[in-house]
């Protein structure tokens, strides 16, 4: 079996915590995009866990993980998300963590290129995490890159390094920033890389072996429908491809299709960074459902715009996905509210529409906003029969409005607190 588990919104939707939770069926866990400009948050016995590159099934004893070339790695942030991981008594050793040798190596100059690109547009940025993402990205189809596989080859390293540098400069120094120095960059990877090289290995050689063999494999994506690269609120998206159908791709099996994608989506909706978010909430009422929610970003801190579920962008998510069913998370947090917001419709130049726009259509989109009763405290319930009446209501009235039938309900944050519909 090969599973996506992916996000159908702006992304935060509680992927981690599902992955942790549905992993246990499961042999092999594979990142198959993006960096550590995202965070997935995991409680579970073994403790609260913020991991930004490490999949999430990292917290299993008998699972493997795969970091896949599709992904683009900070050495150092991974050593030391690793050494924070360790120290809480997770085990990772080279035979339960695994780093694809096509994976690439963001770089210092990176993070210095989204920082400085991100301070110039000042007031029109993107809402970048400032972690290198773009540029990376960027650098990869320009094929101005390096690879894990590079950090073996110790003079071919150096003469790349070298030819890199002086290329960057170019643009580094054009910022006003002074020079990067190639004796630098190549003595952070010497003092990350080293570390991590017993890790790196042909990951689609030993997930081909797998399929053979007949594991059963999940796909982890960071981000959301929304923030794809092609299909996203561009260009107020990542720089990779977040939807399900590259996560063979990204992950080093190319020529193997996913057997189902569960998409995953909140009982409201949060944003992180900048973009269209039509939904949006202000004042009290934001404020009051970020701290119902604990709507802070898990890699950067910052305070997550927040809305009622938006049943445009729902409806495209998971179409996108190819959302075969839907995990909904933290439906408990609505319990404080009497009545419940639902943006049922977008305003698009005094036209009502279900249909999620793009471009400047987006841009223009008001919400259309309508309330549906409350439910109350559903955070004890494990069974559908306990759920209440309104809060069966309100979960059957998503399912319609997206098409796509939620099979998981989640109505706290600890592994063992959700609902699997029957």
């Amino acid at each position: 079996m090969l599973t996506a588990i992916v996000g159908i919104n702006w992304g935060d939707e509680g992927k981690g915590r599902m992955v942790d939770l549905l992993s246990e069926s499961y042999d092999i866990i594979c990142r198959y995009q993006g960096g550590n400009n995202a965070g997935h948050t995991v409680i579970n016995d073994k403790g609260k866990f913020i991991l930004n590159l490490l999949p999430s099934g990292i917290l299993r004893d008998n699972t493997v993980n795969i970091m896949g070339n599709g992904m683009v790695i900070d050495l150092e942030h991974l050593v030391g998300e690793m050494g924070r991981i360790t120290e809480k008594g997770i085990r990772i050793t080279p035979d339960n963590l695994k780093i694809s040798n096509k994976a690439i190596i963001c770089l210092p100059y990176h993070k210095l290129m989204d920082e400085m690109e991100e301070d110039r547009l000042a007031d029109k940025k993107y809402g970048s995490t400032r972690r290198g993402i773009g540029p990376v990205y960027a650098d990869k189809y320009m094929k101005k890159d390096i690879r894990m596989e590079d950090l073996f080859d110790e003079a071919r390293l150096k003469e790349r390094i070298t030819d890199l540098v002086e290329w960057k400069n170019i643009t580094v120094t054009g910022y006003g920033h002074e020079p990067v120095k190639a004796e630098d960059i190549l003595a952070w990877l010497k003092q990350y890389g080293d570390v991590l090289k017993p890790y790196v290995t042909d990951v689609s050689a030993y997930l081909e072996a797998a399929c053979e063999q007949g594991k059963n494999i999940m796909f982890e994506a960071q981000l959301g429908a929304l923030r794809d690269i092609e299909f996203g609120i561009y260009p107020y998206t990542s720089s990779s491809t977040t939807l399900a159908s590259y996560a063979p791709i990204g992950a080093g099996i190319p020529g193997k299709k996913i057997d189902q994608s569960i998409g995953i989506m909140k009982a409201y909706s949060t944003c992180v960074g900048e973009g269209p978010f039509t939904c949006e909430m202000f004042g009290d009422e934001a404020e009051a459902l970020r701290a119902a929610g604990g709507e802070y970003g898990a890699a950067t801190g910052r305070p997550r715009r927040v809305g009622p579920f938006d049943v445009p962008a729902s409806k495209y998510g998971c179409k996108v996905q190819g959302a075969n069913c839907i995990a909904l998370t933290k439906l408990d947090v609505l319990s404080y509210l009497d009545k419940i917001p639902v943006c049922v419709a977008y305003d698009v130049d005094g036209v009502k529409t279900t249909e999620f726009p793009s471009g400047g259509a987006l841009d223009r989109a008001k919400p259309v906003v309508e309330y549906v009763d409350g439910f109350g405290d559903v955070s004890k319930c494990r069974t559908w029969e306990e759920l209440p009446e309104n809060a069966k209501k309100y979960i059957q009235y998503i399912e319609n409005a997206t098409n796509c039938k939620i099979k998981y309900i989640s109505v706290g944050a600890g592994r063992e607190e959700y609902i699997e519909v029957k």
